[in-house]
């Protein structure tokens, strides 16, 4: 299901977590070649994504929010 990111966190290792409208939390790592998020590398590049939505698959499984 598709939800937009509302705002952002990071985590106990320093990784950027997207807080979705639903409740729940997803990574959004830069990790090349793996993952290409460049705009999580800055707050102007987290900034121009609230709003994006991401494919939340804990709403997919009717998970609680985090």
């Amino acid at each position: 299901m598709q939800q937009p990111i509302t705002g952002y966190h990071t985590d106990e290792e320093g990784h950027w977590v997207a807080e979705l409208a639903c409740g729940h939390y997803q990574h959004v790592r830069h990790n090349p070649p793996l993952e290409e998020r460049t705009w999580v590398t800055t707050a102007a590049g987290r900034d121009s994504m609230l709003g994006h939505q991401l494919n939340c698959k804990k709403c997919d499984e009717n998970a609680p929010p985090d």
